[in-house]
């Protein structure tokens, strides 16, 4: 099953998939979920600063840090260059391959990075929306 991402429902590169998971798939899930987030806590993997995605943490601190920096620095007159980047759909082209050697890098237990690689193994998602299909 799929939700658009957006108003455009005729284009299918803007769905992204519902899984229809079963449930001892969904309970296998959330063990493995557990045993990174634990690991990636207790092991500070990520820096404090990374605030997308994370719960109880959010952009916005971000965003206001930003404002606050740069608004000072108009205020002394100084010049202020700004680059935005937007890595579009980042997550759907995530190489199995490269995240299963970043978390044995990172060294992750066997026995979760065993887990991890059989839920990734032999994955493909397609979406046909009017009759227009996305690839795999």
């Amino acid at each position: 099953m799929t939700m658009a991402k957006k108003s455009q429902e005729e284009n299918p590169r803007n769905y992204r998939p519902v899984s229809l998971t079963s449930v001892p798939g969904k309970v296998v899930e959330q063990i493995i979920l557990s045993a990174i987030k634990q690991y990636v806590l207790d092991n500070q993997v990520i820096r404090p600063s990374q605030r997308g995605f994370m719960k109880g943490r959010s952009c916005l601190t971000h965003l206001i840090s930003f404002y606050d920096k740069v608004t000072h620095s108009v205020d002394e007159g100084k010049a202020v260059d700004v680059v935005y980047l937007d890595f579009s759909k980042a997550f759907d082209t995530i190489s199995h391959s490269i995240l299963l050697e970043k978390l044995a890098a990172h060294s992750l237990d066997g026995c979760t990075l065993h887990c991890v690689k059989n839920c990734l193994d032999g994955q493909a998602q397609r979406v046909v929306v009017n009759g227009v299909k996305s690839s795999w």
